[in-house]
């Protein structure tokens, strides 16, 4: 019984101390652009509903035009 008891116990008592990871920072949140600023430029994949477009999208690519982003919370997923 004192074999199986320690068999159970010594996995435990080594990751208690063992050292952990080292704690990350939060890392501060990015100012909030002001209404009527320029955005910066960003690049996204692109997707048509015919599926994700082979290159990436540059909002710059659009730059003196009217974007609209829109996301959708499960779209392109099985679930």
């Amino acid at each position: 019984m004192k074999r199986f008891t320690f068999a159970l116990v010594a996995p435990l008592l080594t990751m208690l101390a063992a050292p952990g990871a080292p704690a990350q920072q939060p890392a501060a949140p990015a100012p909030e652009p002001a209404v009527g600023t320029e955005a910066p430029d960003f690049t996204l994949l692109g997707a048509t509903r015919y599926g994700v477009l082979k290159l990436p999208v540059h909002l710059s690519d659009f730059k003196g035009k009217t974007v609209v982003l829109a996301f959708f919370y499960k779209a392109r997923t099985k679930g």
